[in-house]
């Protein structure tokens, strides 16, 4: 079992900056991929970041030089350093947790409890 606990969320005005952290506990694999998912209101779930441990980071294209992740493998914790932040950035973000990835997909996913980010305009 593995739990996630996210913090950082909260509310700024466009352009503010916020960082997201999640930390996991419990049976970690060590070639694990740790990411931040987001979902706006009305909308599905979409991946905003991810980084496999001693991988290179993937963004979504719309977070592209405003958003870094980055994670502390001693803590077991992924960041998301969001900057320029903007209105649409607006949704609840989730951590998310995959154990291990073969050539034949992905195997134990967890979720986080999920952290409001709002922009104001």
């Amino acid at each position: 079992q593995l739990q996630l606990v996210e913090s950082g969320g909260g509310t700024v005005q466009a352009g503010g900056s916020l960082r997201l952290a999640c930390s996991a506990s419990g049976n970690i694999f060590s070639g694990n991929v740790m990411g931040w998912y987001r979902q706006a209101l009305g909308k599905q779930r979409e991946l905003v970041a991810e980084i496999m441990n001693g991988g290179s980071p993937k963004y979504k294209d719309a977070v592209k030089g405003r958003f870094t992740i980055s994670r502390d493998n001693a803590k077991n914790t992924v960041y998301l350093q969001m900057n320029s932040l903007k209105p649409e950035d607006k949704a609840a973000y989730y951590c998310h947790y995959i154990a291990y990835c073969t050539g034949y997909g992905c195997y134990e996913d967890y979720w986080g409890q999920g952290t409001q980010v709002t922009v104001s305009s």
